[in-house]
C-alpha cells in the first residue's frame, strides 16, 4: 500500500511512468496497474471458471434445488446428497470438490439481502398473537390484537376469543381512541380477514368490511410479502412481549373485559398497565429532541419518554419550548371523533392498553 501511494503521488507531481518504474524498480505495467487503481486490486478472473465435468449436469442440479423450494429446509438437497445422486442415476464422473463448490456459489446469488428499516413518524404496525388463558373457569385459546409506533414505540393491546374481522376493526377503533390520532398508515400482515386475495400483479383484494373502514378513517394500508414476518418486525417483536410478560402464569379471570383490564380489584381502581405506566415507563425523562441513549441540552426543556421508547426519538407530552416545533407522529385529521359504523363495533371489552418498558 506505502509503495502504491509513494508511485501515484510521484506520477500526480509530474514523473512519467516510465521514469517511474525506473526510480522504484518495478515494471512499467505494475506502474499502469497503480495508476488505474488506487489499492491493490487483488485476483481478477477474466473469464468464467470451466467445469468440463460438471458443466453438463448444472441443468439437472438447478432442478433439483429449485424443487426443494417447496420442501421443509431440512428435507433439502444437501452437497453430498447432490453428489451421490448424480453419481448414482446420471453416470457423473467429477469429484464432490466441484458440486459442492457450485452449489455455494449458487446459494450466494440467490441469498436473500435486508436493508435497514426506517420508520418515520406516523406510521403503524399491526397483528395478532395468540396464547392460552382462562376466562371464566374455562382454558381457551385468546387472540391479542397488538398495533405498535415503531418511531416512538408506543403500543396498544387487546384480547379477543378469535381473530375474526370484527376483531381486528374493533381493535383499531379502541387503538386509535387511546391514542387520540389516526396513523398516516398501518402496516399489515396478508390475513384473510383483510385481505381477501393478491392479485398477480401484487395488489391485495381487500375484504369488504375492512375496505368499508379504511373509507371510514382514510389511512393508507400497506402490506407484507406473503410469509415474510420480518417485513413488520416490531408488530411481531410486539407479540411476543406481550405473550412472555402478559400472558406468564397463564392469566385466569371471570371475564373478557376483566381480562382486558377493565377492573382489577387487587390493585384497586386502576389497571395493571397503567399501574406499570405510572411507576416505570413514564418515569424517565430526558432533553427534547434527544435520542433515547443521550441527553443533549438540558436548557431547552425536559420533555417525559412516551412508553416504551427504549430506541428512537420522543413524543411530545407538554407543549415545547418557544421556538421549538413538536415531532408530530400521527395524522392530524380530527377522524377520531367519529363514530365507526355499526358493522364495525363487536361488544367483547373495552378499555386495554399494554406497553414494553
Amino acid at each position: 500500500m506505502d509503495l502504491y501511494r509513494k508511485v501515484r503521488l510521484a506520477c500526480a507531481e509530474g514523473m512519467s511512468q516510465r521514469e517511474a518504474a525506473r526510480h522504484f524498480n518495478i515494471s512499467r505495467d505494475s506502474v499502469s496497474k497503480m495508476m488505474a487503481f488506487s489499492v491493490p486490486p487483488g485476483y481478477r478472473r477474466t473469464a468464467p471458471v470451466k467445469r468440463p465435468k460438471l458443466d453438463a449436469f448444472t441443468g439437472i442440479i438447478d432442478g433439483w434445488l429449485d424443487g426443494d423450494q417447496d420442501i421443509h429446509r431440512k428435507q433439502r438437497h444437501t452437497a453430498k446428497r447432490v453428489f451421490e445422486r448424480l453419481r448414482d442415476e446420471h453416470g457423473f464422473t467429477g469429484g464432490y470438490t466441484i458440486v459442492k463448490d457450485y452449489m455455494r456459489r449458487r446459494e450466494r446469488r440467490g441469498r436473500e439481502m435486508f436493508v435497514p428499516l426506517a420508520h418515520p413518524p406516523g406510521h403503524a404496525q399491526a397483528d395478532f398473537g395468540e396464547a392460552v388463558v382462562i376466562i371464566g373457569g374455562v382454558q381457551q385459546k385468546a387472540h391479542f390484537f397488538v398495533l405498535d409506533l415503531p418511531h416512538s414505540d408506543a403500543c396498544y393491546v387487546r384480547a379477543y376469543p378469535a381473530a375474526t374481522a370484527e376483531a381486528w376493526i374493533d381493535g383499531h377503533v379502541h387503538a386509535f381512541a387511546f391514542f387520540g390520532k389516526v396513523p398516516v398508515s398501518v402496516l399489515y400482515d396478508n390475513d384473510r380477514c383483510l385481505v381477501s386475495k393478491i392479485l398477480p400483479d401484487g395488489t391485495r383484494q381487500r375484504a369488504t368490511l375492512f375496505s368499508g373502514f379504511l373509507s371510514h378513517y382514510l389511512f393508507r394500508d400497506r402490506y407484507g410479502r406473503p410469509g415474510k414476518g420480518n417485513d413488520k418486525g416490531n408488530a411481531e417483536g410486539l407479540v411476543g412481549y406481550t405473550r412472555r410478560n402478559f400472558m406468564v402464569p397463564i392469566p385466569r379471570f371471570a371475564t373478557w373485559d376483566a381480562f382486558n383490564g377493565e377492573t382489577l380489584s387487587a390493585i384497586g381502581p386502576r389497571t395493571m398497565v397503567e399501574c406499570w405506566r405510572s411507576s416505570a415507563a413514564n418515569v424517565r425523562r430526558m432533553s427534547y429532541g434527544a435520542s433515547p441513549r443521550r441527553s443533549a441540552n438540558a436548557s431547552r426543556g425536559i420533555w417525559p419518554l412516551c412508553p416504551n421508547s427504549r430506541r428512537r426519538r420522543l413524543m411530545p407530552a407538554i407543549k415545547p419550548p418557544d421556538g421549538l416545533a413538536p415531532r408530530r407522529w400521527c395524522a392530524t385529521r380530527p377522524t377520531i371523533t367519529r363514530c365507526p359504523s355499526p358493522t364495525a363495533t363487536v361488544t367483547s371489552g373495552s378499555g386495554a392498553m399494554s406497553t414494553r418498558s
